[in-house]
């Protein structure tokens, strides 16, 4: 039992109350991989057999119940504290800068960077241009290149990739209509893209890129899409591979006098975690067959 640690307990809990890796894995930004190792160590740890495992799920066994039970009792008790210490003390509020893709992800994914036991409160910034920290305008920004500035510290989550996408049951003539964010619009190299190589083909222009997943899912023509986002919808198919020029990594960054303040550290490696865990994704490594 000596140096279990709460959050594998509330590892457990989060497995135990989903009932399997999956609803757990959505719930914490780990991979269902790295979420049923941990649960292995925390049984070999107790030296109890905590779950029955099967096709359908994860269910309980006697002792696993046993200490579900006593979990959730210290978990409640630890939510009166919190809720004492709320009522004494405001908040604090960590401010984040990133892209309209990341920022979809990341809501889409909102309780594993921050839930009801934390206590702080998040700010989206969402836009294109780069997150302004240096002078702490952001507390924790999402950048394609690494930090210039000496009071700014990084760290590396992978490399992202964009390929062009249409619906899938369009028609073939599809192929010669393209998408594009207004050349005003277009700051990041992914939007670009279309100007330089396809403005003879250019069909809608907008100005916001989430336009562009909506536009090429109703059929209207072919997007550039970061593939973390195009290769998830099942409807979409890539026309043609990759853009290999457009691939780049991809950084998160803060600023070096705070970053070890707990709650943007808190929320820097949640982050992290969930970007990592869809690094595949992130990569382009997991496209559909046309």
């Amino acid at each position: 039992m000596k140096n279990i640690t709460w959050d594998s307990y509330q590892l457990f809990l989060d497995v135990s109350r989903s009932g399997g890796l999956t609803g757990a894995a959505s719930l914490t930004g780990l991979s269902p991989a790295t979420v049923g190792r941990r649960m292995v160590e925390l049984e070999e740890r107790i030296g109890k057999t905590l779950f029955q495992r099967s096709q359908t799920g994860y269910t309980l066994t006697v002792e696993g119940r046993a200490l579900f039970d006593r979990l959730q009792a210290m978990e409640n008790a630890a939510k009166d504290v919190e809720g004492w210490q709320k009522s004494s003390a405001g908040s604090s509020l960590v401010r984040i800068a990133l892209g309209t893709w990341n920022a979809w992800l990341l809501t889409a994914n909102f309780a594993a960077i921050c839930t009801e036991r934390d206590d702080f409160r998040i700010d989206l910034f969402i836009a294109e241009q780069r997150a302004a920290l240096a002078h702490r305008e952001h507390d924790i920004g999402i950048r394609a290149f690494a930090p210039e500035e000496r009071n700014l510290a990084a760290i590396r989550t992978g490399d992202v990739a964009y390929a062009p996408y249409r619906l899938r049951n369009a028609a073939t003539s599809v192929i010669d209509r393209w998408l594009a964010v207004s050349s005003e619009q277009a700051i990041s190299a992914y939007l670009q893209w279309p100007h330089a190589n396809r403005s003879d083909r250019l069909v809608v222009t907008v100005n916001r890129p989430t336009a562009l997943l909506d536009l090429a899912l109703s059929g209207a023509g072919v997007a550039i899409l970061p593939c973390f986002v195009g290769d998830t919808d099942a409807r979409l198919m890539r026309e043609g591979g990759e853009i290999e020029e457009l691939r780049h990594s991809q950084w998160i960054v803060m600023n070096n006098d705070d970053r070890h303040r707990r709650d943007i550290r808190t929320v820097a490696d949640r982050m992290t975690r969930l970007i990592k865990g869809h690094s595949d994704l992130f990569a382009g490594r997991n496209s559909r067959p046309a």
